[in-house]
């Protein structure tokens, strides 16, 4: 009988200091902004422990044998697989795919956010420079001595094929502006800086292409190929968008710019024509 009033004693004790760890998890849990299902977990886990230490208290079963005992350890077993898996079915079930689509919510958010930003960005960018452009165009046109100012502001698309301005160092200035803005650095490597080997390096280009073809390798990156780059011109390295992102006047620009790299001391691959 004393044995059973100390073990009542025992489960009082220990039931209490169980509820109490159990609601300071519950409290660190929302303190640390974790969903009520979590909390509702801690407090259990909480009370499991506290009926492990209350069994370590409980008084020894008589010994059972024979078929009493075979039977007894069968409803232990059906009693805590019952319970194991009634517990668990209550718990949050961990699904790949479903945190897969969970997070492909929250990056495509993101992505679209940035490139929306990166594009605002672009146009803005875009919109000084072609700014700046026809003040210099309009500068050139008002003292008449460079051949460019024979072509009308904004008449570039009526330019004859096969002719360019004349490269003047504002032109190029733009023309390098062009190659930061359209961030040819991220395949093409020039003075040393940049380039990720998907592009050859720039240094010597304008001695190996002529104007209209840097032009026309820009707006249709498959009609030239770079001599030891056949596996980046299979795969389509060059994107084929500048001719919808770049006006007339940036290509041209781009174009001056490429021109001027002639430094014979990089050995730049050799231009094939493939169109």
């Amino acid at each position: 009988m004393g044995d059973e009033r100390s073990f009542v004693k025992h489960v009082i004790k220990k039931g209490i200091i169980g509820i109490v760890v159990g609601i300071f998890l519950v409290g660190l849990a929302r303190a640390l902004d974790f969903p009520p299902v979590f909390q509702v977990m801690f407090f259990t886990y909480a009370m499991l422990g506290t009926a492990v230490f209350i069994l370590l208290d409980a008084p020894s079963l008589q010994p059972m044998g024979g078929m009493k005992a075979l039977v007894a350890l069968l409803a232990f077993y059906v009693v805590l697989s019952g319970v194991y898996i009634g517990g668990a079915s209550f718990w949050p079930q961990y699904d790949p795919e479903d945190e897969k689509g969970k997070i492909e919510k929250l990056l495509k958010a993101k992505r679209a956010a940035t490139e929306q930003g990166k594009a605002e960005e672009l146009l803005t960018r875009t919109k000084a420079l072609a700014e700046k452009a026809d003040a210099i165009m309009q500068r050139l046109q008002s003292v008449g001595g460079v051949a460019m100012a024979s072509v009308p502001v904004g008449a570039d698309s009526k330019r004859p094929s096969g002719t360019l301005p004349a490269a003047t160092g504002d032109l190029v200035a733009l023309g390098k502006e062009q190659w930061e803005l359209q961030e040819c650095y991220n395949c093409h490597k020039l003075s040393g800086q940049g380039g990720k080997k998907r592009g050859p390096e720039m240094d010597n280009i304008g001695s190996l292409m002529q104007p209209e073809e840097l032009r026309q390798k820009i707006l249709d990156p498959r009609s030239w190929m770079a001599e030891g780059f056949e596996k980046e011109y299979d795969k389509k390295k060059m994107p084929d968008k500048y001719k919808e992102l770049m006006e007339d006047k940036d290509i041209d620009a781009l174009v001056a710019y490429l021109s001027t790299l002639k430094n014979p001391s990089v050995n730049t691959p050799k231009p094939i024509k493939k169109k």
